[in-house]
């Protein structure tokens, strides 16, 4: 029974993964109305007819939330019943579910009766929270808590309210480059990392605001992982868990930040932001992991 949760598990996770990145395809190939303003149907009808690429691509990201929903809610289910005693559970679980009913909601909404670019880039947020609640529900499955013996790990408060703190910044920072997106903005500045390179200076509309600010927003974050992966490689050596897992962080905010440089150089190229979009929703999640870690293990 534990080896079928798990590969429900991981499937479930796959495919919410395939949920986020395909929200993100929708967005940047123009697809939001491919069905026109009619929700659960694609223009009235089950297949899109007729069959174009947005409209397809619409289709398919609603039929790959409605399969991702399936799976949430039997691994929901299951998790409850089989690993229930442990304490992150059953708040994962109810996380998973209300943040998945949220995130259809606001995409039926926005197709059926519009929506601001503030609600559409909360969107993606939400639908982070929920890949990221469903991830930590296959963790606890896997019981990866227990063979980095998180129980006895000992972790000043320092290290505590750091590892909270970045990861709620983080979220701030995703919600910022979802709102790229969704105001058009991403292609504003032609250059990188300044707006203009050869003209230094403040933001001139509205738009170059919203970009520089996520870049500003980029930044502090990569400065922040850095200095906890510098506490944890001085501090945590006896620790693979926070040793390996910051290390992993500092890497992945690295990637982030040149995957965003290409977005710019590659012209806003589809592959490249689906991939800057993959890349921040595993550092989310790992983020994510690193505060499980930390809820279970000791104080110094």
């Amino acid at each position: 029974m534990r080896i079928a949760l798990k590969w429900i598990g991981v499937l479930t996770t796959i495919i919410m993964m395939v949920v986020l990145i395909g929200g993100a395809l929708v967005t940047n190939t123009g697809s939001t109305l491919g069905c026109g303003h009619h929700w659960p149907l694609c223009n009235g009808k089950f297949f899109p007819d007729p069959l174009t690429l947005n409209s397809f691509i619409e289709w398919a990201h609603r039929f790959c939330t409605g399969i991702a929903s399936a799976f949430v809610f039997i691994l929901a289910i299951w998790s409850w019943i089989s690993i229930g005693h442990k304490k992150e559970t059953k708040f994962l679980v109810i996380t998973s579910i209300i943040f998945l009913l949220l995130q259809a909601f606001l995409g039926a909404a926005a197709v059926v009766w519009g929506s601001s670019s503030i609600i559409m880039a909360l969107h993606f947020g939400i639908s982070l929270i929920s890949f990221a609640s469903v991830l930590l529900l296959t963790l606890l499955i896997f019981e990866v808590d227990q063979k980095f013996e998180a129980s006895d790990l000992i972790i000043d408060k320092g290290m505590k309210w750091h590892t909270i703190g970045v990861t709620i910044y983080s979220y701030i920072v995703v919600y910022s480059g979802a709102l790229v997106r969704h105001t058009n903005s991403s292609l504003v500045c032609r250059d990188w990392p300044l707006c203009l390179n050869n003209a230094p200076g403040l933001p001139a509309n509205k738009f170059e605001w919203i970009q520089m600010g996520h870049r500003f927003a980029a930044g502090l974050i990569f400065i922040w992982i850095a200095y906890i992966t510098y506490r944890a490689v001085k501090h945590y050596k006896h620790a693979r868990v926070i040793y390996w897992g910051w290390i992993l962080a500092l890497i992945i905010v690295i990637l982030q930040i040149f995957s965003g440089a290409l977005v710019i150089f590659a012209s806003l190229s589809t592959v490249v932001a689906l991939l800057h979009s993959f890349i921040i929703s595993c550092l989310f999640g790992l983020l994510c992991y690193l505060i499980l870690i930390i809820g279970r293990s000791k104080s110094a």
